[in-house]
């Protein structure tokens, strides 16, 4: 498994999506919460650059998006692929 970065927040529904697909997967991820944390969100915007909502997220250190993104990416076939490569 490839190592998994989601930035987030507690409430946002996108995060909890993005979540559940991973988790569905079998997928183990680092969840980086920047509410409240200027330097995280700004790291967060660095690496996705500029994007500035949550979720972001990164598989082996590819930008990957945000959920609608992720989702998109697994309904075309190609979430898998990622998540076993290595």
């Amino acid at each position: 498994m490839q190592r998994i970065e989601i930035y987030t927040t507690p409430f946002c529904p996108y995060c909890h999506a993005a979540k559940r697909l991973l988790a569905s997967k079998g997928a183990v991820f680092e969840e980086i919460n920047v509410a409240g944390d200027p330097a995280k969100r700004q790291e967060m915007m660095t690496r996705a650059h500029g994007r500035h909502t949550v979720p972001q997220i990164f598989i082996d250190g590819k930008h990957v998006g945000g959920s609608d993104e992720l989702h998109s990416l697994d309904r075309a076939g190609g979430l898998d692929p990622l998540l076993s490569a290595g």
